[in-house]
């Protein structure tokens, strides 16, 4: 018998909405979606409107029952939580803060959110559907316009700088602070290319605007870089994004003053970096000897590593294309939303 979730019918009703207009069928819901992704592509220009329907499609998928009940079969949930939890959210991509809202709500708990500047469009549309479907959830959702107040718990997520504020200013309660993460990809040499066709998708979603994003690679000495230039180039589109095109000329400038080496593929710059976080419009890589070695160099590095993509053995590791296809129960930085809001 599968357990009660809390708030389940509203995401479930959510889900065939963002379906629906994933699917192109016009409801009485399509007009105030068009006009949200319009309007949250004006105020952004990173959030352009086909990056905007692919963030609402993804959530369309995974908002059935079936994944729902999958994902929380693992825990006892209450039928009702008292407290009243702090969402600091990130703006990096379109919907990016609302896995978290997801979490608060179906554990029970109030959600207090404070919205990023960025992504302030979609998520109060969302936000007003989810109320049309149930009204009764205006006594667990409320947006923050200044300072928090009659928070229990937070959840924060932003730079690696504002984490630092963020681990003072909340630490006498119970917090989940996060910092800035980047997925990398290990590469052997051996891939075809289709693996290295949805590896383009992994660098280039988002423009490479997301914590799971790849940023590096990693590679084998000598390794031979025209495959991969050959699977990368139907993305020199990007280009024709003046803020993507900013990126990659500011760049470019940059390392040619500098006398830096770099390959130039004309919308995209690759550099041999032992960084795991890359600039917009560049890739870092680096060589590897032996797996071994490449393991425990990760395994070094996994405060700086949302995730890692390839076909290597590395523990945890992703298939290509999929960094930015999580499930519900991958959680960011690796801590278990719902555990920690169970035991709030």
């Amino acid at each position: 018998m599968i357990q009660q979730i809390p708030h389940i019918n509203t995401f479930l009703a959510l889900g065939k909405v963002l379906r629906s207009y994933s699917q192109g069928i016009t409801d009485t819901h399509s007009e105030s979606l068009d006009t949200a992704i319009e309007r949250a592509s004006q105020k952004n220009p990173w959030f352009t409107r086909e990056h905007c329907e692919q963030a609402l499609a993804w959530w369309g998928e995974c908002l059935t029952e079936d994944r729902i009940s999958s994902w929380l079969s693992a825990y006892l949930l209450p039928a009702e939580n008292s407290k009243r939890v702090a969402l600091v959210m990130a703006g990096n991509i379109p919907m990016v803060g609302f896995h978290d809202l997801l979490c608060v709500l179906l554990t029970g708990h109030k959600a207090l959110i404070k919205l990023s500047s960025k992504d302030d469009v979609l998520l109060p549309i969302i936000l007003d559907l989810m109320l049309e479907f149930d009204p009764e959830l205006s006594s667990k959702i409320a947006i923050a316009d200044g300072p928090f107040k009659g928070h229990e718990a937070v959840i924060a997520t932003g730079s690696s700088n504002t984490a630092r504020y963020f681990e003072y200013y909340f630490k006498d309660i119970p917090h989940i602070i996060r910092k800035n993460r980047n997925a990398v990809a290990i590469l052997n040499g051996e891939e075809s290319e289709e693996d290295l066709s949805r590896l383009g998708t992994d660098l280039f979603l988002y423009f490479g605007l997301g914590c799971r994003n790849v940023s590096k690679l990693y590679l084998p000495e000598k390794y031979d870089f025209e495959l991969l230039y050959k699977a990368i180039e139907p993305y020199e589109s990007l280009l024709n994004h003046h803020k993507y095109a900013n990126n990659y000329h500011y760049y470019k400038a940059i390392y040619l003053m500098g006398g830096q080496e770099f390959q130039d593929k004309e919308f995209v710059l690759l550099k041999e970096d032992t960084s795991i976080a890359s600039p917009i419009a560049n890739i870092y890589f680096e060589y590897f000897r032996d797996s071994l070695s490449l393991f425990s160099s990760l395994d070094a590095s996994k405060d700086a590593i949302q995730c890692v993509v390839g076909k290597l053995g590395y523990p945890g590791e992703l298939d290509f294309g999929q960094a930015q296809n999580p499930q519900l129960g991958d959680y960011a930085d690796g801590v278990d939303t719902v555990e920690f809001l169970l035991k709030t």
